[in-house]
Parts: C-alpha cells; sequence; structure tokens
C-alpha cells in the first residue's frame, strides 16, 4: 500500500473517531435532555471498530458486498455517512433522539446506506450466513444471471458469539458449502459487565475451524511488528502474548508511564529489551502497546486485500475497547461516557478547532486531496446500492377443495398446482423448512420444484427403486432449501431472501413452513426480518391443541397473540380451502406492494405499504362449505372476517370464531337455532388486521373525522345492544376477547389458557370448552332469564 493511501486512511480513521464520539457526547452533555436519562452511545464500543471500519470501507468492499455494522458501532457508522455526505447534520445532532440516526444501524429508519439492520445481537452476523446462500441461488437461476456477487461481511463483537443462533447460523453455511462471507471479529476482550475468559481465541479459531472457515489473525500493529524487529523485540512480543486480558485494559487505561514501570518490572534489566523500552517516551510507548492489529487501517488493509479467494474467512482483529479515547481499557468502559472535562482534553489531543466540532474536514491538512480520495472509492462510487424488481402477476389460485379437508392439506394443493403451473411467480417463489418440509405440507411442491444446492445429486432411493414419497433431488435448479432443525435460520434465511429484491436486484417470493408451537423459538428473527421489511410468508402448521395425539410440546397457544402484536406481519387463520386460497392470492401481492398512500377507508388498514404474511394452520379436515364466489366472502376473508351466516334485526347471540373450530361454532348455531332463530356467525379470518383497522378508526375519530369506521365496525353496526357474544379460537381467548369493546356488547371467550395434552380432538376440545356443548352453555348463562337452549 502507497503512503499516500496510507496517510488518506488513517486521516479518515481520525476524522470518524472524532465524528462518532462528538455526535455521542452531543447527546449526552449538549442537548437538552428534557426527561433526565442517560442517552448513551457506546463510545468504547465504537472506538475499538473505528480502524476496522476505515479499513473495509475505504479500502477493499465493492458496491456488491453487503455489510451487517456491529450494533454498538452504530455511531461510527453514522459519521461515515456523514463524511461521505450521505448523512445530515441535523440528524447527527439528533442522534438517539426523534427522527435522528437510530441507537443502532437500520433499514427502515436511517437515510444511510444500511445493508442489514442490527440491533439484537448475533443476529446480523447470521443473516450474512443466509443471504451469501440466497445470493447463490439466485445466481444459480437463469432469471438470476448477470447480478454482480458481492461478499456478505460481518462485523462481530467478541462478546457476540456467545449467542446460540451464532452457532447455528455457521452449521447451516457448513451444510450448504457456504462462500463469499466474512467475519470480523473485534476482539477487544470486553464485554458489556467485564472482561472475557481468557484464552477465548483458541475456542473462537477451532469453533471456525471446525465449520471449515480460513481464520487470519490480525494480532499486531506495524509499530508493533517492527518493534519486534528490533533487538529485545522477541522478549517484548512474548510478554505481551502472555499478558492476561484485565492486565493489558488496566495498563492501557493507566497509560505510559505505568506502562513502562510495569514492563520494567516483568522483564527487568535485560539490556536489548530495556534500550528498547527506554528509547520511547511515555506516550510512544503507550502508542506502541495499544498499537494492536485490529487498531491499525495499514495492517487491517493489507488482511484484508489478501484474500483473494471465496472460502468463507474469519478474521479475529485484536483491538482495545475505547482505543484512542481518555476511557480506553477501562472494565466499566462498555456503557461509559467521557466526562465534559476529558472531552475538553482530548478535543485539544485530537487538534479539532472550537466551533469546528461538525466539520467534516475540519483536521484535515489536505481537504481536496481527501476529497478525491474519496471520491475514487469503491464502494461508493455507484451512490445508492438499494435496488427494486418488477412486480410479479399473481394467477389466480383456483383449488378443488373436495368435500373435506384441512387447510394444511389445501396450502399443499395450492403449491402443487403452482408448481405444476409456468407462471412467473412459481419460478421465483423459494421455498424452505426446519426439516419439517413433508409434514408441513411442501412435499408436492419439492417433487416438482426440487431441491436446491450448487451442485445436483440424485436421490438415492429413486435410484435404487425404493419406494418413498419424497423425492429428494437437489439442483442448481431447485427452489426449496431445506435448513436444519433450528427455527432461528428459518427466520433470517427468510429475511434475507425477503430482502432479494433490494439487495440483489431480482425478487423472490420465499415461502417457510414451520410447525406453529416453534414459531416462538424464531421469534427474535422473525420480529428482526420484519423490522428490515423483509417480505416472506410464513406458515405455522400444524397449530393448536388440535394436533391431538402430540401432546402440549407440540401445541401452540399464545402465536395468534404474536399474530397480531408483530409489527410488519399481517396474520391470517382460515377455517376453510377457499378462505385460504383468497388470502394466498392477495398475500402473494400484498408482500410485493411498496407504495405509499392514504389508508383504506372501508378497513383503515395502510394495505399500499405491503409488508409479509403469516398463516397459521391446522391438519384438523373439516367439510368445506362448498363453491362460494360472493364478493362479501372474498374481500371479507381479505380484510378478516365476513358472516358465514347473517344476523338479523333481532339478534340475541352472535359466535364469532376464528381458524379450526369453525365447525364446533356452526353446529353450536345450530342448537341454539332450534330454540332462536336470529343467530349470527362471524368467521373470523385476522384478528390481526381486523383489531388494526379498529384502532386505525379509533385514532382518525379522535383527529376530527367522525366517518372514520372500520371493517369490524361496519360487520357490528347493526347489531342491537343486547346481542350477546359468544367467541371461540383453538387458541389463545384474548385473540377475540376484544370484539365485545367494538359495540359494547356482553361477550364470553372461549380459547386454550394452558398447556395442552395428548388425546383425540374431541377430547381436547371438550377439555378446553371449545367444543359446541360449551358454546351453548355461554350463550345460556349469557341470555339468563330469555329462554335456554336444552341439549342432550
Amino acid at each position: 500500500m502507497n503512503s499516500s493511501r496510507t496517510d488518506h486512511l488513517k486521516t479518515i480513521e481520525q476524522r470518524l473517531l472524532w465524528l462518532s464520539h462528538w455526535m455521542i457526547h452531543n447527546a449526552n452533555h449538549l442537548r437538552p435532555v428534557a426527561d433526565g436519562i442517560k442517552v448513551g452511545g457506546h463510545q468504547a464500543s465504537s472506538a475499538s471498530m473505528v480502524s476496522i471500519l476505515t479499513a473495509l470501507y475505504f479500502s477493499v468492499l465493492k458496491p456488491a458486498d453487503r455489510v451487517a455494522v456491529k450494533p454498538h458501532a452504530a455511531p461510527v457508522f453514522h459519521a461515515m455517512q456523514y463524511l461521505m455526505g450521505h448523512q445530515t447534520r441535523q440528524n447527527m445532532e439528533n442522534f438517539r433522539g426523534f427522527g435522528g440516526v437510530q441507537s443502532y444501524p437500520s433499514r427502515t429508519k436511517d437515510i444511510g446506506d444500511v445493508d442489514f439492520s442490527t440491533g439484537s445481537v448475533g443476529l446480523g452476523a447470521g443473516i450474512t450466513v443466509l443471504a451469501s446462500l440466497v445470493q447463490d441461488y439466485v445466481i444459480a437461476k437463469k432469471w438470476g444471471q448477470g447480478i454482480q456477487t458481492g461478499r456478505m461481511v460481518a462485523l462481530v463483537g467478541d462478546a457476540e458469539l456467545d449467542e446460540g443462533n451464532v452457532c447455528e447460523s455457521l452449521q447451516e453455511g457448513w451444510k450448504n458449502d457456504l462462500r463469499n462471507t466474512w467475519w470480523i471479529i473485534d476482539y477487544n476482550r470486553q464485554s458489556l459487565d467485564g472482561i472475557v475468559r481468557e484464552g477465548l481465541y483458541e475456542r473462537i479459531e477451532k469453533i471456525f475451524d471446525a465449520y471449515g472457515w480460513d481464520i487470519v489473525r490480525i494480532k499486531y500493529g506495524v509499530r508493533q511488528r517492527a518493534a519486534f524487529e528490533e533487538p529485545g523485540g522477541k522478549a517484548l512480543r512474548n510478554w505481551i502474548d502472555a499478558c492476561p486480558n484485565q492486565e493489558y485494559s488496566a495498563l492501557t487505561y493507566m497509560g505510559g508511564a505505568v506502562w513502562r514501570q510495569r514492563l520494567m518490572d516483568d522483564l527487568g534489566d535485560q539490556g536489548a529489551v530495556s534500550q528498547l523500552i527506554d528509547r520511547r517516551s511515555d506516550s510512544e510507548l503507550a502508542s506502541l502497546m495499544e498499537n494492536l492489529g485490529g487498531n491499525c487501517v495499514e495492517t487491517l488493509a493489507a488482511a484484508f486485500a489478501a484474500v483473494k479467494h471465496s472460502r468463507p474467512t474469519c478474521f479475529l482483529a485484536y483491538t482495545i475497547k475505547g482505543w484512542g479515547t481518555p476511557i480506553a481499557g477501562h472494565k466499566d468502559n462498555h456503557g461509559g461516557l467521557m466526562t465534559p472535562a476529558q472531552m475538553a482534553e482530548w478535543q485539544q489531543k485530537m487538534e479539532v478547532p472550537k466551533g469546528q466540532e461538525w466539520e467534516r474536514f475540519a483536521t484535515v491538512k489536505n481537504p481536496d486531496g481527501l476529497r478525491e480520495f474519496l471520491a475514487q472509492v469503491p464502494f461508493f462510487a455507484k451512490g445508492e446500492r438499494r435496488y427494486s424488481d418488477t412486480k410479479l402477476v399473481v394467477p389466480e389460485l383456483a383449488l378443488d377443495a373436495g368435500h373435506t379437508l384441512s387447510t394444511q392439506a389445501a396450502f399443499g394443493k395450492i403449491l402443487g398446482n403452482l408448481a405444476r403451473g409456468d407462471s412467473e411467480l412459481a419460478d421465483r417463489i423459494l421455498t424452505t423448512s426446519p426439516d419439517v418440509t413433508g409434514t408441513t405440507g411442501l412435499g408436492s411442491w419439492v417433487n416438482r420444484r426440487k431441491l436446491f444446492a450448487r451442485q445436483s445429486q440424485d436421490d438415492a432411493f429413486i435410484e435404487h427403486r425404493i419406494p418413498s414419497t419424497a423425492k429428494w433431488n437437489f439442483a442448481p435448479t431447485g427452489q426449496h432449501i431445506e435448513l436444519g432443525i433450528a427455527e432461528m435460520n428459518l427466520m433470517l434465511l427468510l429475511g434475507a431472501a425477503g430482502l432479494s429484491h433490494s439487495i440483489f436486484g431480482k425478487r423472490l417470493i420465499p415461502v417457510g413452513t414451520v410447525y406453529d408451537p416453534f414459531v416462538h423459538r424464531g421469534l427474535d428473527a422473525l420480529n428482526y426480518a420484519c423490522y428490515q421489511d423483509a417480505r416472506f410468508l410464513l406458515v405455522g402448521t400444524p397449530s393448536g391443541v388440535m394436533l391431538a395425539p402430540e401432546g402440549g410440546a407440540h401445541q401452540s397457544i399464545g402465536t395468534t397473540l404474536t399474530g397480531m402484536a408483530q409489527d410488519g406481519l399481517a396474520a391470517f387463520e382460515p377455517a376453510f380451502a377457499d378462505e385460504l386460497a383468497v388470502i394466498m392470492e392477495w398475500a402473494f401481492d400484498y408482500m410485493q406492494r411498496s407504495g405509499e398512500g392514504d389508508p383504506d377507508e372501508r378497513t383503515w388498514l395502510r394495505d399500499e405499504t405491503g409488508g409479509s404474511v403469516y398463516l397459521r394452520l391446522t391438519t384438523k379436515p373439516l367439510e368445506q362449505p362448498g363453491k362460494r364466489v360472493d364478493t362479501e366472502f372474498r374481500q371479507g376473508s381479505i380484510d378478516g372476517a365476513y358472516w358465514f351466516r347473517k344476523p338479523g334485526p333481532g339478534c340475541d347471540v352472535v359466535i364469532a370464531y376464528q381458524g379450526a373450530v369453525a365447525d364446533e361454532a356452526i353446529a353450536a348455531a345450530g342448537l341454539i337455532g332450534e330454540t332462536r332463530r336470529d343467530i349470527g356467525v362471524l368467521a373470523v379470518t385476522s384478528a390481526d388486521r381486523l383489531v388494526a383497522g379498529w384502532t386505525a378508526a379509533q385514532r382518525e375519530r379522535a383527529r376530527g373525522n367522525p366517518a372514520a369506521r372500520s371493517h369490524i365496525e361496519t360487520l357490528f353496526g347493526e347489531l342491537p345492544a343486547h346481542t350477546a357474544i359468544v367467541t371461540v379460537i383453538d387458541g389463545h381467548p384474548a385473540t377475540l376477547s376484544w370484539l365485545g369493546g367494538v359495540c359494547g356488547h356482553r361477550t364470553i371467550s372461549h380459547g386454550v389458557e394452558h398447556f395442552g395434552q395428548t388425546g383425540t380432538i374431541g377430547d381436547l376440545s371438550r377439555h378446553f370448552r371449545i367444543d359446541c356443548h360449551a358454546l351453548v352453555d355461554s350463550v345460556n348463562g349469557l341470555t339468563a332469564g330469555r329462554s335456554a337452549v336444552s341439549v342432550p
């Protein structure tokens, strides 16, 4: 590397160090703080990463490369965007404030060029592995040829490796012959609460070696390596290698004079090494001892540039937490901040004139030369790196449901029909599942569309003519990615594939299936995928206690509430196959929307923005209602509910159900109808969309629009005040209990609140009181004083 380039990198490094720390200082000490709460900002964690980000972004990355930045290095990332003119001073001054740059890099909330949101540690690292797999998938397809291959890069804290999903993603990468992936570990040997264990680097290296990664240890900076070549340098190196993490951190914090005393005490008067130490002033000695490889841009840039292959590579970069600042090395510095006095002294040391703290080139001696250098940095040369792809036409999802069918089986049939067709949408569908492909309805799809692998591999069972319902042929043209039993990887893959249109410029329609109770095992990564505005279809199946013989470990309760609570995810639980077909047809279009606009005044939902979709399906077969083509049924299935049985003007009772308990609700209505003719049955397909529209309409009325009326308010609008509502769901009863609050009707809600157990569907329906007789009992209780229903 020529000296001019090195000088520019060092200048950028110091600019990023200052701007990131000044931004945090401004937020905590200069900006008015109305609530008296510390703003924070992780100065020390940013400092340890500043050299790594400088060398990476300004030396080696290309526009096709994608980076997940360590969450606590967000200030450096924002400073980098500001230096490049891609971030505003107003946003920087409002760091961690309303509308300002975010605490952690965010694809959706920051205007800077964020590739992957980070925040929940471990997930940013893991998604790079799955994104690399998605990149290979896209490149292997005819419609994906021509895209430029990039590296998927994760900047990871050493303590972040404690997260379990990290090893899960590494193993998945090994299974799929991972390539074009870099992880750069900020090995500062400090966590939030203290110092990491001695010898951790050995464990780290063994883990990555076991999964087939190359390992590059970046331990010593240029000055240290030069000192090692001096007489006595070998002894100094041996001392550094043997020094415990806590000691090294403490000595760094105390400074040059203490370094000198400790080195002389330990090494004694050994001639050459003593002279090596004596030739340096206290500040020079401190600078030498703090010149670890991860804090040396010249060393880092050379290490990055030396990797020419596509094998996954782990860079173990030794750093000092808080490097270059007065709080360097202190064990409490993770959440600590420089005091105003420390900042004032440090500002003098950094030679930043007062009044020029926000100036991007304040200390730059050759600003024109630096601007010229920045204009030629490859990573930033092409500007905006957010792509898009054309919207795919969704074919009509016709389905011959037959007489009796479960929603899980209907889902399999719909995908099977798509697999047999030749639509462009079907060609872009990527299915995936964590080792439950056959038991979640994907068998027909996979048999026709094959499994994905970069190298073809035939099914040995087929070759040997062994009968099997599954045809497991792997090929580059395959459209199913089979994952191991790790739901976090499923959600990370859905997140990566659901960003394909933006990252790679080629749209995918990701469809992931998982046993519904295990949605919660991947909940952190699911939330992460939604936060990034990834687009996918998540299918939780089978669900509820209707998975009767499997017992409580496989029976979901709270996923209905998760579907309602998760932002960016429209949750549905259809009961019948025709509902599912309508919803999936809508979902495939909804996943591709990215517009802006006013809410739909019919529902007060902002459907133009699009999002991801969650289907909660079941293995319980239901008698199908016959062919229905009416507009109210189709639109109601999408909006969240429709009248299966319309109430009349004197309606006494409405039974509202969601999902597989439809038959029990309909049967209860039949029993009640023997003594009361005016019974309404409300088919709820999405409590999530109903409640979202209702709360949105309430907000609109509070803003002064009395005409705002949600879909559920329209459905309930003509019900008499005395109408009683009984709700039932194979899930938590709170999912539908709020229906009574829409118009103030008396309500009793049936559902499942406790762990299930084994038994038949009938056994468990009776046990949890979600059967027709329990519903009738509740109706009798709500309508006491009127004629009761007698049930034999």
